[in-house]
């Protein structure tokens, strides 16, 4: 069998991973990847019939091969179309060799990436290397996993999904299937669990015991290594949500320990700014001055030497004043069903199951006046930036790559292959506008919105918090104007919403990149008076995520429009331009490019400043691990 495509077994070991000495082939050229899609596209397509005699013919061919690769993609794309009745186009089988090169296909919304993936996780898994799909949320990997069973049935091969509320024992199951849908959160959590019941780990009697097969005592690893992935929505896994540790923690805290954090925020409550505590840094952090230290010396007696230690006492204080000042409820977290529960900065999806450390998420929870968690003891954590670098093949779609080429190939060595449309685009793109501040600018999106849906026009606006979102539905209630919200409070029903905001005369307001991965199908009136108008009411940290947003109108060359708004009130505005600056321009009709200037400008600062630290974080993780390795071999 090739050693191309890995698999559990004597070559690559019971449980594959890339180590430092796995060098990855280098990519075809396009001119190789086009004369394949070219063939693929052009070959006669199987009849049913003659479908289970090429399986058995392609299961005997070696995979090394070009042969064998251009006739596993025409089975795929044969199968697809008869159990699917879909029939493949060329971009799609470009995207589907791409993937299948190890690189990164940049494919426009609506374009098919779903199919494109399928297609490139049959044919991996018909070289009997397993798959791990990772999507989105659980829903879209239940939903995938759902409708594209026929298609890998057909091809011989089982496919599952795992979720969340998944135990060991049916995770196992799931992951043994050829392909298996999943988060990127969930099997990163599960190589953990992993790594700690490796056989390394074990002693000689189990490792005997697992050798022999007598291992129903011992608990194997869930995943069978990591051989292959392909990520749907890739920038987002490996660029947005990076640096985000994903830690396997322990409960433990006490009732004293409890009793201290009380204590902490109500010292706080009383703490002056300026006059007890100063900000540092970028101002998400504080330091106490003499004056605040001294608020400390009636803090009762603790007979815990750590609770009753004046430094950690200090610390304690100077992260209540983060929980008072700094996290911000419907913006950091919400609260619901009596749990503090955070929400992901990037894609402001409600995070279930992460916390904040060191005590900062139980002071959060005193501020809230809701039931205190115990406090999580970290085991072990890992991070997405590192985590995904262990595949041995690692491919990836999405509809927007093309920002963040230098940083994937730096850090990932993959490489962006971009997959032309089949039809030109449509989309209107209006002058973007600045306003005088946040309220203006919710009063004039919604005025806007009125015309459009009265007009015909479906609309869909983005805003980065729950509390703009909620603002905003407050200016469209008090114009009687029918409106679907989509923020962290309503998550679950995150891609049913997406889905009909494409509907006659439909408002629908989501935060940042809710229900991504699911289509707006736009009713055909809709498309007769000019098609999805998308807003964009924020200024992220990168113009890739604007385009991701964006990107939702015009499919697959249907008619739209697009505009970003903003406010002069906007955080990361004011972080990178001066008040001055600000207020000549804000709200007044100046030249269309200098709103533009404006924007763009903050998003590159701030573009940059993540861009280092992400690779600050990647060279301390380096170190780190060189460190673990010199004093591994270091014998005493």
């Amino acid at each position: 069998m090739s050693a191309r495509w890995p698999f559990p077994g004597v070559v690559w070991g019971d449980y594959p991973e890339r180590l430092p000495q796995h060098k990855r082939a280098p990519p075809l050229r396009r001119a190789a990847l086009e004369r394949f899609a070219d063939s693929a596209a052009a070959a006669p397509g199987l009849s049913e019939a003659d479908l289970p005699a090429h399986l058995q013919a392609l299961r005997r061919g070696t995979p090394d091969s070009d042969g064998w690769l251009l006739d596993a993609t025409v089975l795929a794309a044969s199968a697809l179309r008869h159990t699917l009745g879909y029939a493949p186009h060329r971009q799609q089988l470009l995207a589907a060799r791409v993937l299948l090169d190890d690189c990164l296909a940049e494919m426009a919304t609506g374009e098919g990436k779903t199919a494109a993936i399928a297609i490139a996780a049959g044919v991996a898994a018909l070289a009997r290397t397993p798959v791990h799909v990772v999507t989105s949320n659980d829903y879209l990997g239940e939903r995938d996993a759902h409708a594209l069973r026929p298609f890998y049935a057909r091809l011989g091969l089982r496919v599952a999904c795992v979720t969340q509320p998944m135990q060991a024992a049916e995770r196992r199951q799931a992951y043994a299937a050829d392909v298996a849908y999943c988060t990127a959160k969930e099997l990163a959590f599960d190589y953990l669990r992993d790594g700690m019941r490796r056989a390394a780990d074990l002693s000689p009697l189990e490792q005997r015991a697992r050798r022999l097969g007598l291992a129903a005592a011992i608990q194997a690893p869930v995943l069978r290594g990591l051989s292959m992935a392909i990520l749907d929505e890739a920038d987002t896994v490996l660029i947005d949500e990076a640096r985000v540790p994903l830690v396997l923690a322990q409960g433990e805290g006490s009732a004293a320990e409890a009793a201290f954090y009380g204590a902490a925020l109500a010292v706080a409550q009383r703490l002056a700014r300026g006059a007890d505590y100063l900000a540092r840094g970028d101002g998400r952090r504080f330091e106490l001055t003499p004056q605040g230290r001294q608020q400390l010396a009636a803090w009762p007696a603790a007979d815990h030497p750590l609770l009753g230690h004046r430094a950690h006492r200090e610390a304690a204080v100077e992260s209540a004043l983060v929980a008072l000042h700094v996290l911000r409820r419907d913006h950091d977290y919400v609260v619901r069903e009596g749990q503090v529960t955070l929400v992901d900065e990037t894609t402001g999806r409600a995070a279930a199951g992460r916390a904040w450390s060191a005590g900062l998420h139980q002071l959060v929870e005193r501020k809230e006046g809701v039931a205190a968690s115990q406090r999580n003891a970290t085991i072990t954590q890992i991070t997405l930036q590192r985590f995904f670098p262990r595949y041995l093949r690692l491919a990836g779609a999405s509809g927007t790559l093309a920002e963040a080429v230098g940083e994937l190939r730096s850090v990932y060595q993959l490489k962006v292959v971009v997959v032309p449309r089949r039809t030109p685009s449509l989309v209107r793109h209006l002058p973007p506008r600045l306003l005088a501040d946040s309220q203006a600018l919710w009063q004039a999106v919604a005025q806007d919105a009125k015309a459009l849906a009265q007009a015909g026009r479906a609309v869909l606006i983005g805003t980065e918090t729950v509390a703009q979102s909620e603002a905003l539905s407050r200016q469209l209630a008090s114009r009687q104007l029918s409106h679907q919200v989509l923020n962290a409070r309503q998550d679950q029903e995150e891609s049913q919403l997406i889905a009909a905001a494409g509907q006659c005369g439909r408002i629908t307001v989501a935060t940042s990149m809710a229900g991504r991965g699911t289509d707006i199908v736009c009713e055909p009136a809709v498309l007769a008076n000019g098609g999805l108008h998308v807003v964009l009411c924020q200024v992220n940290a990168s113009a890739r995520i604007d385009r991701q947003f964006l990107g939702r109108a015009g499919r697959q060359g249907q008619p739209g429009s697009v505009q970003t708004v903003a406010a002069v009130d906007f955080p990361v505005l004011r972080r990178w331009w001066p008040a001055w600056w600000l207020h000549a321009i804000g709200g007044r009709k100046t030249w269309p490019m200098l709103p533009k200037f404006t924007v763009s400008f903050a998003q590159w600062r701030e573009s940059f400043t993540y861009r280092y630290q992400r690779a600050r974080l990647n060279r301390q993780a380096d170190s780190e691990e060189r460190d673990l390795t010199f004093s591994r071999q270091v014998k005493p």
